[in-house]
């Protein structure tokens, strides 16, 4: 139960980290200007290349790569699936495009029950940063097999507004 004390910014950010909907990553509880579906279904997008962070000795150099090409490509198509009327660029220099940078967290083990972190941050043109997280287990992407980046992506670009 919240708190009646407890300011209406402060329990909407409660919340959303609970039900792994948005996070804000902007220090206050204002969502950024341009943060609609109209914006965000007619955008320029460019994704910067994926990290991974966490345990990065759980997979060799080569499938590191693979897994950072897939983050990227996935990413973007989940995005294109979500708001089917924008546009992936790779143009860096793209005035008005909206960075998005995927982000995988990996776990400290390989185990079924581990969990990992897959988020799309995204920066805005005018300003102001959002930062969209799923937390899922090993077990449920592995069963994903090779479209496990794609089910990841999908699951946060479905609560996009």
């Amino acid at each position: 139960m919240m708190r009646p004390d407890m300011t209406l910014a402060a329990r909407s950010m409660i919340l959303a980290a609970l039900s792994g909907t948005a996070t804000l990553a902007l220090g206050t509880a204002q969502v950024p200007s341009g943060w609609t579906h109209q914006r965000l279904s007619q955008a320029t997008y460019l994704i910067l290349p994926p990290q991974i962070q966490g345990n990065q000795a759980l997979i060799s150099p080569e499938q590191r790569q693979g897994v950072l090409r897939a983050m990227h490509k996935d990413s973007g198509d989940a995005l294109r699936r979500r708001y089917p009327e924008i546009t992936l660029t790779q143009d860096q220099a793209a005035s008005g495009a909206i960075r998005v940078t995927p982000i995988l967290t990996s776990p400290a083990a390989l185990v079924p029950w581990a969990k990992l972190n897959v988020s799309l941050t995204f920066d805005l043109p005018g300003g102001g940063q959002m930062v969209m997280r799923e937390t899922t287990s090993l077990l449920t992407l592995v069963r994903q097999g090779p479209n496990a980046a794609n089910y990841a992506f999908d699951q946060i670009a479905r609560r996009l507004p």
